[in-house]
């Protein structure tokens, strides 16, 4: 029987209402998503994030929620920052960063989670760029007989764009050395996520040192956004494999829109 991993950045639960059923739909056993939001101190369903004349709708308890429709899976928070969203007339304050879901008949053998760019802000969403992190996961499939390693990540964000800077660079950097500390150099790797780079990124030359391949360009996909993103620069979010990875099905999926990211779905041996 095949793995499947998806990967998504889910806008915060923007689009809730497709969010949580495609969730469940996909049947993923692993789960790695970017952009997700927990508030421990509201029971309200939506928050306002804003900034300067951006205003995105946030869904408050998204982790928890996200939590409840995957029962067979277990759940990690991952967060880079906490800040202030507007609860109405009032502010509360919210977490933000990674989730990992790992069905429950997947040992979860080793794991590191870490920051690739800066520190934990927990007095405010912190200056651009932000802090960002990786979160790896070395799993055992009883199944298919073998160890996998996971890693995922949110890459940072630049008003300028997606091309290479040194930040980028040293994020690549903490990245491969974060896997490294996971990842026994002898079996299955995937790492994947919302990188915010573009294709020709140096960022994918650090990743080769590991053995990886980039199966969104590398298939031919053009586009790993949705109709909801209305900017040029149609990537962003990759999933990368070593060449022991077979890889039975890969999809940058259009339909169902449920962020203004495609989900990554890929199925392996």
């Amino acid at each position: 029987m095949a793995m499947r991993i998806l990967s998504l950045n889910v806008w915060g639960g923007k689009l809730h209402a497709p969010l949580i059923p495609y969730l469940v739909e996909a049947d993923a056993d692993v789960l790695c998503l970017q952009e997700v939001v927990r508030s421990p101190e509201t029971t309200s369903d939506w928050l306002l994030y804003r900034d300067g004349d951006v205003e995105l709708p946030q869904r408050a308890n998204l982790f928890d929620e996200i939590n409840s429709a995957l029962p067979d899976h277990d759940g990690y928070f991952c967060p880079t920052s906490r800040g202030e969203l507007h609860d109405g007339n009032r502010m509360v304050h919210a977490e933000f960063g990674l989730a990992t879901f790992v069905r429950k008949s997947l040992p979860v053998i080793g794991q590191a989670l870490d920051f690739v760019h800066g520190q934990f802000s927990p007095d405010g969403w912190g200056e651009h760029p932000r802090p960002r992190n990786a979160h790896c996961l070395r799993l055992f499939d009883y199944d298919g007989g073998f160890a996998i390693t996971i890693a995922q990540m949110h890459g940072l964000r630049t008003a300028d764009g997606k091309g290479d800077t040194p930040e980028r660079q040293a994020q690549a950097g903490a990245l491969e050395r974060l896997v490294r500390r996971v990842w026994p150099g002898d079996e299955r790797l995937i790492v994947c996520g919302d990188f915010n780079v573009l294709p020709d990124s140096a960022t994918f030359g650090t990743l080769g040192k590991l053995g990886l391949f980039d199966l969104v360009t590398g298939r031919g996909h053009t586009d790993t956004r949705t109709s909801y993103y209305g900017k040029s620069g149609r990537f962003a979010d990759y999933m990368l494999a070593t060449p022991d990875v077979e890889v039975v099905g890969f999809d940058v999926v259009e339909q169902p829109e449920v962020s203004d990211h495609r989900a990554l779905l890929l199925d392996l041996r």
